[in-house]
């Protein structure tokens, strides 16, 4: 609110006219970069700014988008970043840096506060990484502490009772698996923490793509679970980091 109340004062002493005071206000609000308006006021009302999905957009969108959230002073995320819109972003905001894994690229200007609590991000398979560290990405950049468990799905559930002490240590466990998603049900039989669970796409014929995941982790006989769509590691990972900051 303090940007507002300058262009206003600049206005009221007659240092800038009416249309450069709109304009001015406007550009707090929002600008337009490319084919995208930008909301660069969202961090202000939300506590975390705009995230970029970079998906179906050319890597000149992608980059365009980046560069004026950067120069709004924001940190910046976008998630699904193919390596050609990195190369574009990379050309106009050289800080950036990215995760080939999670398909994010990212920006600190600002360093978030570190919550004294982590989260705990569990695969039930190496095919669910991708989605895993999208996940994980995704809360490191808001400023949490994250411990990976990979590989410890039910197939061999002797893996994951080994880790047992390590998900009752996290605030939250985000808990990713395709097939027939029966993890998160398992986990939620053995911990006290909330879980947010992810479906994946992993899985043969009668998977449908994640469906069937989807459906096991929704009808969950575990209480305390709760669920995001399909491949979703990155609204996994933001609401977890919600929830840890709690």
């Amino acid at each position: 609110m303090s940007e507002l109340k300058e262009h206003l004062d600049a206005y009221r002493d007659g240092d800038a006219s009416l249309e450069e005071t709109v304009n001015a206000i406007n550009e707090s609000f929002f600008q337009v970069a490319s084919d995208a308006t930008i909301d660069v006021d969202r961090h202000r009302r939300t506590g975390s700014a705009e995230v970029i999905y970079a998906e179906r957009k050319t890597p000149d969108q992608v980059a365009s988008a980046f560069q004026t959230l950067a120069e709004s002073g924001n940190n910046v995320l976008a998630t699904r970043v193919y390596p050609e819109a990195y190369e574009a972003l990379a050309k106009v905001t050289p800080a950036a840096s990215y995760n080939q894994i999670a398909r994010i690229a990212s920006l600190i200007q600002n360093q978030p506060v570190t919550p004294e609590t982590s989260i705990a991000v569990v695969t039930a398979g190496t095919s669910d990484l991708a989605v895993a560290e999208e996940a994980s990405a995704t809360a490191e950049f808001y400023g949490n502490e994250v411990h990976r468990i990979t590989d410890v799905g039910v197939a061999g559930i002797h893996r994951l009772l080994h880790r047992v002490e390590e998900l009752r240590e996290a605030r939250v466990i985000v808990v990713i698996a395709g097939m027939e998603g029966a993890l998160p049900s398992v986990v939620g039989g053995l911990v006290d923490k909330p879980i947010i669970a992810v479906p994946t796409s992993v899985g043969y014929g009668a998977a449908f793509g994640g469906i069937a995941a989807l459906l096991g982790m929704l009808t969950s006989c575990a209480p305390g679970v709760s669920v995001v769509n399909i491949d979703n590691g990155f609204g996994a990972g933001y609401i977890a980091n919600v929830i840890n900051r709690l």
